[in-house]
């Protein structure tokens, strides 16, 4: 049996094998990014490379544009989505992530600290590290959160790959990339260039 290692409660206020909240989240002084995964601590493994924060601005730049006066806002990372199962107390709220980029269309779901409650569509960039986590761990808590759309870029290979919920489970579309232009289930009239937000690259 693998014993725990000791560590200094002060530096890193977590363990690989604890289990955590939203509660003890908010307890916690860090100079790094962290997400909670169904209790689990994930750490953000580097500063983003040049070409995710250039994918982030292209898109947020677009989407924004497209919301412009209307209900729906756009965040990106470091932004705090809680997606609780069925109460908001920060005690039962074992997930809290941030990702690259999400929008919110119902008000009620924002407060000072973030959101809490399912975003209308979230957009993860892949990074060096990181495709686990966003291919299949934040995959299946978007599904059972109720994500509308979660959208998967992985930018090395200029593609994009959506993920849109019906009857509580996802329906993945064909693999997009350049030369497509692709349409939002989630944002009705959305449209995205794939030539356009790539050849920024």
């Amino acid at each position: 049996m693998e014993k725990e290692r000791k560590v200094d409660l002060v530096k890193e206020p977590f363990t690989a094998y604890g289990s955590y909240t939203y509660a003890d989240y908010l307890t916690w002084q860090l100079d790094e990014m962290v997400e909670l995964i169904r209790g689990k601590v994930f750490r953000q493994a580097a500063a983003p490379r040049r070409i995710h924060e250039e994918l982030t601005v292209a898109l947020v730049t677009r989407i924004h544009g497209f919301l412009k006066g209307g209900s729906c806002k756009v965040y990106t990372a470091p932004f705090d989505v809680r997606l609780p199962i069925s109460s908001k107390d920060p005690n039962k709220i074992d997930t809290v992530v941030q990702p690259d980029l999400c929008v919110v269309c119902d008000p009620e779901k924002l407060d000072e600290l973030g959101c809490v409650g399912a975003p209308d569509l979230i957009v993860e960039i892949l990074s060096p590290g990181n495709n686990k986590k966003e291919l299949q761990l934040k995959y299946e808590v978007y599904e059972t959160s109720g994500v509308k759309e979660y959208w998967v870029v992985h930018p090395d290979e200029r593609t994009l790959l959506i993920y849109t919920l019906e009857s509580c489970n996802y329906r993945p579309s064909r693999l997009f990339t350049l030369g497509d232009r692709v349409a939002s289930q989630a944002l009705p009239g959305f449209e995205l260039d794939l030539d356009e937000v790539f050849g920024e690259l």
